[in-house]
């Protein structure tokens, strides 16, 4: 198996830096791409309920045969199951799609609804010892940290856009200096920006002799920044592992950072269009 290395959270539990993502992975494809990437050597899996494929990221992990406490597994719960008593629901119904008895990792999806009280159902879920460890999902700053101050358990993940066109490093201290982990969605940008031929990283890249992408897999991973690609071929699932035999140096440092934009390539949580097209979306 590739090697991989793990991050320890605030309450001590321990996930792994590199884990494998299924946004916009076809519930047909999922059982599938799922079995391919454990093959692989992942064995931290993030879905959500809101993507639509948790029962067949369910079906792979229970024909891989890996022992349960060898995985991570990783879903969010949608806006519109908010609340107190619908998110504990919403929680179960995930946990029986999925075919577990328990999760390693729940977020809040999105900084939108009853997530207050989400949270407080959340921490009684992890009491309970159903969840090893609890946090959100595209929580800004200003959320985050309301969020940190009026509970008792503190976020042990963010999950936010993170990628070399946002990068994200002044969230990124203000989380490590509450003890949120920082977790990146989008890593590529979804090859925006024309990302895989950005001259930068290509030249970083052939003086690596590495792929754009394990450059930039590698570059959030010495940033101590969590990862979850996602890819339905094989061979690129076990391209994006294959990152722990090589380092960057500061001068590529320093040139990835001068790309960054500072600005979003997808959309803003606070962008009152966005908040409606969000909290519009149907749920079953």
């Amino acid at each position: 198996m590739p090697a991989n290395r793990l991050i320890t959270l605030n309450n001590g539990v321990q996930m792994p830096v590199l884990g494998f993502g299924v946004f916009q992975v076809p519930d047909a494809q999922t059982e599938q791409v799922v079995t391919d990437a454990l093959a692989a050597g992942y064995r931290a899996i993030d879905t959500a309920a809101s993507y639509g494929n948790e029962e067949a990221v369910g079906r792979a992990i229970a024909k891989s045969g890996i022992p349960r406490d060898e995985l991570f597994i990783t879903t969010k719960m949608r806006i519109q199951h908010t609340g107190q008593d619908t998110a504990r629901r919403e929680f179960d119904r995930s946990l029986q799609r999925l075919g577990l008895d328990h999760l390693d990792l729940y977020l809040i999806h999105q900084p939108l609804g009853d997530y207050y009280s989400s949270w407080h159902a959340m921490e009684k879920l992890h009491g309970e010892g159903l969840i090893r460890a609890i946090g959100v999902s595209n929580f800004y700053p200003d959320r985050l940290v309301d969020l940190i101050q009026h509970n008792d358990i503190t976020p042990a993940v963010n999950q936010i856009e993170t990628h070399p066109f946002f990068q994200r490093a002044d969230y990124q201290r203000l989380m490590s200096e509450h003890g949120v982990q920082i977790e990146s969605w989008g890593p590529f940008a979804e090859g925006k920006n024309d990302l895989f031929t950005n001259p930068i990283l290509t030249g970083i890249a052939a003086a690596h002799d590495k792929s754009v992408a394990q450059v930039v897999l590698r570059w959030l991973i010495q940033r101590n920044v969590v990862v979850i690609p996602k890819s339905v071929h094989p061979e690129r699932m076990a391209e994006n592992l294959d990152v722990f035999d090589f380092a960057l140096t500061d001068d590529d440092l320093t040139a990835i950072t001068a790309l960054d934009t500072g600005a979003t390539l997808f959309f803003d949580h606070r962008d009152p269009e966005k908040v409606t097209w969000l909290g519009g979306r149907r749920a079953d």
